[in-house]
């Protein structure tokens, strides 16, 4: 008999809570709850829980932060992923073209939404490589959805010069990206929707779920709208039969305090991870991914390098308080729920390298320097 598939992560944030330098630093970043917990107190007062005011609110900044027209706040990042699919009419028979170096849910996106995922290999830099997308184009290609992963832009020019000769919509993965930009736009303002993330752990982060979807196109934007409200365009009438996916009032409040707070957020991690790769990189056993320097602003909602041994690596680290942690061992091609497509190993090799050396340690702000020299001196003494 099947063996009940239980709820893991209370054992994972135990695990996480018992190192000293770890990715999970919300309760300081958190400290001013009550100043939150106050806003909440409107939220109550007035009852607006669905869709209410604070959501119009954060929506509105939001869209200026990004620079775009419009920006739907709606339950997670993945949701943006799938109501975008769904927005430009991707259905069963379709496909999808992306990455197999990814988190989850950009491929549960593709599939719930009814296509196939079509996997393109990656650069060094861990993102698509561009060279690679036009041969895995059929007739049966519907949109490019390529992932800014760590918050690293894709190199979105050859992306962009792809769709428009194809016909083709590009719905941007930036989940890991806000505020990252390319040659001076944003992430997630180069396709038809940037699909961006509210984890507890992304860069701008709530209390559980959150997403928004950005777009420029006013037709898109009405879509969308419908589509994460059950196809509702007032009380009475329903334009289409839709979905629920409304990012939660109370959400929109937390969202909207740590707008304030995003510049120190992003600065700071941009720093650290400078940091770390300026010592990192002079050990031998250790490759530093790719940088772009000047047209490219990587926001680093992960900091993952690859590193000789890496199995071993992690052990020694999390014996020493470090909580390294691979993102993520295997490639999507690969995964159990993959089967169907009769992947096997050595389709997508630079994915697949990738997957067998990549870890990624602590940059959030919250981090010493003090910490940061830990790391470097424990990465140090193991590979001595």
């Amino acid at each position: 008999m099947q063996n009940t598939i239980q709820n893991f992560l209370p054992q994972q944030y135990d695990e996480t809570d018992q190192k000293p330098i770890n990715h999970n630093y919300l309760s300081d970043q958190f400290a001013d709850y009550e100043d939150i917990l106050k806003k909440i107190g409107e939220v109550v007062r007035r009852g607006d829980f669905t869709l209410g005011r604070a959501v119009d609110t954060f929506e509105k900044r939001y869209a200026e932060l990004v620079g775009v027209k419009h920006a739907i706040g709606v339950g997670s990042g993945t949701d943006a992923l799938f109501l975008s699919l769904k927005a430009i009419g991707v259905g069963p028979g379709d496909e999808v073209i992306t990455t197999p170096f990814t988190f989850y849910a950009t491929i549960g996106a593709i599939v719930t939404a009814g296509a196939r995922p079509v996997f393109v290999d990656v650069r060094e830099d861990y993102n698509i490589d561009p060279q690679n997308i036009e041969a895995a184009i059929t007739p049966r290609t519907k949109a490019i959805l390529p992932v800014h992963w760590s918050g690293k832009p894709c190199d979105m020019d050859p992306i962009q010069a792809i769709a428009k000769t194809h016909n083709l919509h590009i719905i941007e993965d930036a989940c890991h990206a806000i505020t990252a930009s390319y040659k001076g736009r944003s992430a997630g303002t180069y396709g038809t929707f940037g699909c961006f993330s509210m984890h507890p752990l992304k860069n701008l982060n709530v209390w559980g779920d959150g997403g928004v979807a950005c777009t420029n196109d006013d037709d898109m934007a009405n879509k969308m709208r419908l589509l994460r409200n059950h196809g509702l365009r007032d009380r009475d009438h329903c334009d289409v039969f839709a979905y629920n996916s409304r990012l939660d009032t109370i959400q929109a409040v937390v969202a909207d305090h740590l707008l304030d707070k995003l510049p120190h957020i992003t600065n700071m991690r941009i720093e650290n991870a400078k940091y770390l790769d300026e010592k990192l990189g002079k050990i031998d056993g250790v490759t530093i991914p790719p940088r772009d320097a000047g047209d490219i602003r990587q926001v680093y909602h992960i900091y993952s390098l690859r590193f000789e041994r890496r199995d071993e690596l992690q052990i020694f680290l999390e014996n020493k308080g470090i909580d390294a942690k691979v993102h993520y061992p295997i490639p999507m091609h690969l995964q159990p729920a993959a089967k169907e497509w009769g992947h096997k190993e050595g389709d997508f090799p630079i994915a697949e390298r990738i997957c067998k050396s990549v870890m990624s340690v602590p940059v959030h702000e919250f981090i010493t320097q003090e910490q940061l020299d830990q790391i470097v001196d424990a990465v140090q003494e193991f590979y001595a």
